[in-house]
């Protein structure tokens, strides 16, 4: 018998001024025997929220007596943490699915489920109910710290166990983290979205716009300065919101200022939306050398109409002026960037514009993509007159803009003296070891591995579009 509590894109919108409840997570003992002599592999889609979401899925299991393995078919039990963005990652989730559903085929005790966004759609869910029915367990972003007792069910009812909450969403305080890096961390500040651009999933599948005390986050940033970490991120969907849902008088460079002030010695923050992007936090970016100097502002369109069709709620105008004043304020800035092209009814007219932004700005990089339609959100119901070769075409015009200005924003390194992080070793070279620039330019350096979680002094000496060579002075 299938167990169900199933997503419902109606209810998934609804925003109330319901105060948001702060839950302690605590895993009740009966849990903690449950994966004894198990191993568990999770593969992971989409962005940092998602990646951040693993680390904490990992810790769970942990504690309940899983291993993490890494190789997926060694696995008893295996989890795809999902993103919803865009179809590309849709189809490759559900690619995985048949994969895996050989290897159950096989081994008839494997556990395999799916988390994450793509959980949270009801279209998803009810594919899933209709073709991939031999699936255990479903869940989604709002009940990670539910995932003992859903497993759990799951096991003793030996059929699909879905339990996927349509709300506005809690916070979730001590969910245990397992950190892939030992240097870097990610650090929640806030969850959900309420701007409902009209492209995006995100506002149905992670709830309403919620943050977290500040105590709590300043409390993670200590602790984790004194084991040893380098650098933070400050994750929200939209962070440049934060504390706009607070009863106190708290927002988002004050936030960036407590953070700076606890001496971490980097501070970074993802992602921000042009709308709340204030002169107070530009200022406060300028005047601490903790806080990099590197901002990802989202474009998405420079035309006008196209941004008033998407719902972004601000003009070229007004983008290219908040461009400039943190170019102006913010010494050595490096901003990057997502563009969106082929929106639907999306004229030439509105793609030169869109160009003549990225000629202005000359990004250090940008995310570029074609639109792709998501159910269940506004824009999918817009007629769409562009062309499938128009759009591949407006993309490759736009790609060959950015690398030119991403090659020239590098090439501005050579020779320079930078700091770097070293983070891991090289995918690229053998002996060297990889890190980032307070800029977020990925460096290759040459270093023995006893130098892994080191801030170090490079010179630049060779460059790529999308890399940098050095060595340690």
């Amino acid at each position: 018998m299938i167990s169900m509590l199933v997503p419902e894109k109606d209810k998934a919108k609804i925003r109330t001024k319901n105060k948001v409840k702060t839950i302690k997570y605590e895993i009740e003992d009966k849990y903690k025997k449950l994966g004894l002599g198990k191993k568990y592999y999770i593969k992971t889609y989409g962005c940092q929220m998602n990646v951040h979401d693993t680390e904490n899925i990992k810790a769970i299991l942990d504690q309940m007596g899983f291993k993490e393995c890494e190789e997926m078919e060694k696995a008893d039990l295996i989890l795809l943490n999902t993103c919803a963005i865009r179809e590309n990652a849709h189809n490759k989730v559900f690619g995985m699915i048949g994969r895996i559903k050989h290897m159950k085929e096989e081994r008839p005790n494997i556990i395999a489920g799916i988390c994450g966004c793509m959980a949270q759609e009801e279209g998803v869910v009810n594919e899933i109910l209709t073709k991939y029915k031999w699936l255990d367990i479903v869940f989604g972003t709002h009940n990670i710290h539910e995932l003992p007792f859903v497993l759990d069910k799951a096991l003793k009812s030996n059929s699909l166990e879905v339990q996927v909450y349509s709300c506005e969403g809690d916070i979730v305080e001590d969910v245990p983290v397992k950190r892939d890096s030992k240097y870097k961390a990610w650090v929640n500040i806030m969850y959900g979205c309420d701007k409902f651009c009209t492209y995006c999933i995100v506002p149905y599948t992670r709830g309403k716009q919620r943050s977290r005390n500040p105590k709590d986050i300043i409390r993670e940033v200590e602790k984790l300065k004194e084991e040893g970490y380098k650098e933070v991120t400050l994750l929200g969907q939209n962070v440049n919101a934060y504390g706009k849902d607070l009863d106190i008088d708290y927002d988002m460079s004050d936030l960036l200022s407590s953070v700076a002030e606890t001496k971490i010695d980097r501070v970074r923050f993802v992602t921000s939306h042009p709308w709340d992007f204030t002169d107070e936090m530009v200022d406060t970016i300028a005047k601490y050398d903790n806080i990099m100097p590197y901002i990802h502002l989202p474009l998405q369109s420079g035309s006008d109409r196209v941004l008033k069709l998407m719902g972004r709620r601000y003009t070229k105008e007004s983008y290219l002026k908040l461009f400039h004043n943190i170019k102006s304020k913010v010494k050595n800035a490096s901003i990057t960037t997502d563009i969106i092209v082929g929106f639907p009814g999306e004229t030439e007219e509105d793609f030169k514009d869109t160009l003549d932004v990225v000629e202005e700005c000359k990004y250090d990089s940008a995310f570029t993509f074609i639109f792709s339609p998501r159910e269940g959100t506004p824009a999918s119901k817009m007629k769409d007159s562009v062309s499938l070769e128009e759009k591949e075409d407006r993309l490759h015009r736009l790609n060959e803009v950015v690398n030119k200005y991403a090659r020239e924003a590098n090439e501005k390194y050579l020779n320079k003296v930078v700091p770097v992080l070293l983070e891991n070793e090289s995918s690229k070279k053998n002996g060297y070891l990889a890190g980032y620039t307070d800029t977020m330019k990925l460096v290759n350096v040459k270093a023995p591995k006893d130098m892994l979680g080191s801030m170090v002094s490079v010179r630049i000496t060779n460059v790529q579009t999308w890399s940098l060579d050095g060595e340690i002075e």
